[in-house]
């Protein structure tokens, strides 16, 4: 177990530092290679670990494929502008607004499309309406902190939900039975907590002035027309598709081809296209596809070396205890192990503990939906939580705005508590409800 931790640590150390011209996909890789090498993993899991994270990964990749062509066409942009002018020039009223829809942003195209994608956007905005630094600092937290916390209410809304459904076997029209209503009083809870911490730092009047409409942020008619009967068709195909299992990557690529052909203008040789679609296609994360069965791998082989039997041995205690401290505190461990380990390791780690672990299938089912819980929202208490936050850092870094480490987990620790309990809560007491 020793030398798999090892293995673990340096990897992780890599795929945090992100060498120049290494990259996350090849760190994780080489460090797949040494877990190999070692006798930690053996060729044969390399099958197993691919067939758990392929769906997961290439979903994830048209998401971001979908999310950058959006944003190029200005969608994203037109929706801030609005939002900004719902406001009414009011800042606290626009903090709800900005929420609601990073909320929505995330639960469509991922937690990473919402923070990375939506970040640069607010703060484009924030510089025309000449907000102070504080106020600033609050919109840019709230537009982080959102993109996490709600990313339950559907499997394409995270990564993580992604592999755990597609590893328990969960349908998408069951898994969002059981988290669109805990994803709301995630949203709640956020929202609450975004208020008590940051509304005296929202000035009370903003002018409107700087702000140009929102059609005008708009590069792309067709594309725009497009968006809403797409993601409509999107959602129904996910839901109609899920008895067939189809995998949930099929029907996102599919939407992806589609959305490409579009802006793109195949039809027409690529004439008068206002989005370029090379960019997107170069601007997608491709090395997660590396990252996944490389880390995943290095994981798997800490795994097998005990890390499994002592998260099962956990959860069976808990479970011992009742299924509410069974439901909490299985949340609640997930979610500190996500902030040391990563969310994305851990993920494997809590299926693999789960599954092992002797409960009955209702506190089996509470703890599967609780590590979803807190895979998303572990993450906010460091910043290698994840690595969408490390590269929400980096944007905020690339646009001179710089959150330390300290500042960023002195946030963290204090937001995220109480909307990790209050989620893991309502979970317990929705489950029941949601029937089986």
């Amino acid at each position: 177990m020793l030398l798999a931790f090892v293995i673990f640590l340096v990897t992780l150390v890599f795929v945090i530092w992100q060498p120049k011209g290494l990259g996350i996909g090849y760190s994780a890789l080489a460090g797949a290679g040494a877990a190999l090498a070692a006798g930690v993993v053996h060729w044969t899991d390399v099958a197993l670990v691919w067939s758990i994270i392929w769906d997961a990964t290439f979903t994830f990749v048209a998401l971001i494929i979908i999310s950058l062509i959006l944003d190029e066409a200005g969608i994203f942009t037109w929706a801030a502008l609005h939002m900004s002018r719902l406001g009414r020039g009011s800042g606290r009223m626009l903090l709800p607004l900005i929420v609601l829809l990073g909320a929505l942003v995330s639960a469509l195209f991922a937690n990473d499309g919402a923070a990375l994608l939506l970040t640069p956007i607010i703060m484009a905005i924030l510089l025309r309406l000449n907000f102070t630094p504080l106020a600033t600092l609050a919109f840019i937290v709230a537009t982080g902190f959102v993109a996490d916390t709600t990313s339950l209410p559907l499997i394409i809304s995270n990564l993580v939900n992604i592999v755990t459904a597609n590893y328990f076997d969960i349908s998408f029209g069951r898994y969002a039975a059981v988290m669109v209503p805990v994803n709301l009083v995630s949203l709640l809870a956020t929202l609450l907590m975004l208020w008590l911490v940051f509304a005296r730092n929202l000035p009370r009047h903003y002018s409107l002035k700087g702000l140009e409409p929102p059609r005008s942020a708009v590069r792309d008619e067709l594309v725009f027309r497009l968006t809403c009967p797409l993601l409509i068709v999107l959602l129904l195909a996910y839901f109609i598709t899920a008895p067939l299992r189809v995998p949930v990557s099929a029907i996102t690529g599919a939407a992806a081809l589609i959305l490409m052909a579009v802006a793109g203008r195949w039809w027409q040789g690529g004439r008068d296209a206002q989005v370029s679609v090379p960019t997107a296609l170069q601007g997608a994360p491709w090395q997660i596809v590396l990252f996944s069965l490389g880390m995943y791998l290095v994981v798997y082989g800490l795994g097998k070396s005990g890390l499994t039997d002592l998260g099962a041995n956990a959860l069976e205690w808990l479970a011992s205890q009742g299924d509410f401290v069974a439901t909490l505190g299985s949340g609640v461990l997930v979610a500190l192990v996500a902030s040391v380990m990563n969310n994305m390791p851990s993920t494997l780690i809590s299926a693999l503990a789960i599954e092992q672990a002797q409960v009955t299938e209702h506190t089996r089912e509470l703890m599967i939906y609780a590590s979803v819980i807190g895979n998303d929202l572990g993450p906010k208490f460091t910043p290698i939580g994840s690595l969408a936050t490390l590269l929400w850092l980096h944007v905020l870094a690339g646009k001179n705005y710089r959150i330390s480490w300290g500042q960023y987990m002195k946030l963290g620790l204090l937001l995220t508590p109480p909307v990790l309990l209050a989620s893991l809560a309502a979970l317990y007491f929705w489950l029941p409800v949601a029937g089986s």
